[in-house]
């Protein structure tokens, strides 16, 4: 069995389902990816029994071939090789050759057959189509947001929702919540998943700007992303995510614009001084001025200070400057508003040309 192909041909889509592989798994074999070649056409299958990616390739070759090969190593090969050349893999029994030029490797193989292949969960489920620029965009609003390694195992991951003929897109720590939202070109029945952090990051990753469209199929512990060659099966978290329009606050009243830019590196200069365990920094709002104040153990004290057109409640209210930092790094508008009700409520970021953007801060104590 022997299988042709250019090395540039295969590398990107190499790449991309390498990504979700361990490289340590109690399963030896999860450390390959599973390769079936025929018809002229590869597909490369990557898991970790949470999510797997499969990916097609058309290229013309002769025979058909099924194995797993390790993952890491045929991207390593693959890597190291110069552009352009074609690349021969021929299999023989539990081995695989990988041959171009005066180079050769001989890898080894496990049987296909033993492969955990995730397939598509049975039953009823919600379809939905997205250009894949807007799920990109949706995504990315969103994201950083998650929790990370959270002992309340529902946060750390988005929340996907379709309500009628709304997509919202919605991450949390607990301690400041993202929300975003579309409108789709139909109408459903409300459901929703939680997505883990692993498939979201992969998704931002796959996912082209372009418009070509992406296929969300939303089922019962499980939802499948199909685009361009790629087809994603993820399990969902199981769990009951935090009613979000409970937090975002309504009738914020003391409110300002501000440019984007101007505040970010301001925060970021504010931040150098600010206590590196919790990250605090005061606004200080007052006629027509914003100062950003941290200070640390070491008493040390930066103060910036930036002009607004604010003619509202005098306020000093804290925040943890890296969930400030992170949205303006993360939103691409020149304008941002900043909207408080009094020092002991909430933050609610909005972009002046999406209503659809919301993004709360809880305050602290400093």
């Amino acid at each position: 069995m022997q299988i042709k192909i250019n090395r540039e041909i295969l590398l990107k889509p190499l790449t991309n389902v390498s990504s979700i592989v361990e490289r340590r798994h109690t399963l030896p074999i999860l450390s390959n990816l599973l390769l079936e070649a025929k018809n002229n056409n590869i597909q490369l299958t990557a898991t970790d029994l949470e999510m797997q990616i499969s990916l097609n390739i058309e290229s013309k070759f002769s025979g058909e071939l099924s194995t797993t090969i390790s993952a890491k190593k045929l991207l390593d090969i693959c890597r190291s090789l110069p552009e352009g050349i074609d690349i021969d893999m021929v299999s023989n029994d539990s081995r695989i050759t990988v041959k171009t030029g005066k180079s050769r490797f001989n890898l080894q193989t496990l049987p296909a057959a033993d492969y955990p292949v995730m397939t598509k969960a049975a039953g009823s489920n919600t379809n939905i189509q997205i250009s894949q620029i807007a799920l990109k965009k949706l995504l990315k609003q969103v994201e950083f947001a998650m929790a990370q390694q959270d002992i309340r195992y529902y946060l750390n991951g988005l929340l996907l929702e379709v309500n009628e003929n709304k997509l919202n897109v919605v991450g949390t720590d607990g301690h400041r919540l993202s929300f975003t939202s579309t409108t789709l070109n139909q109408s459903y029945e409300k459901t929703d998943v939680i997505i883990p952090r692993k498939t979201v990051i992969e998704l931002i990753k796959l996912l082209n700007d372009s418009e070509e469209e992406v296929l969300i199929e939303i089922n019962a512990g499980q939802v499948n992303f199909t685009f361009s060659e790629i087809r994603l099966i993820s399990k969902v978290i199981d769990g009951k995510f935090p009613d979000y329009n409970r937090v975002i606050p309504v009738g914020h009243q003391n409110t300002f614009s501000v440019n984007r830019i101007d505040v970010l590196t301001a925060m970021q200069r504010a931040s150098i001084l600010s206590n590196e365990k919790y990250r605090g920094i005061r606004m200080v709002l007052s006629n027509n001025n914003l100062k950003l104040i941290s200070t640390n153990t070491e008493q040390e004290e930066a103060e910036e200070e930036l002009e607004i057109d604010y003619a509202k409640d005098g306020l000093d209210i804290g925040f943890n400057v890296t969930y400030l930092i992170d949205v303006l790094n993360n939103v691409s508008d020149e304008t941002i508003n900043f909207s408080f009700a009094d020092a002991n409520s909430s933050c609610l970021i909005t972009v002046p040309n999406d209503e659809s953007y919301k993004y709360v801060v809880m305050p602290m104590r400093i």
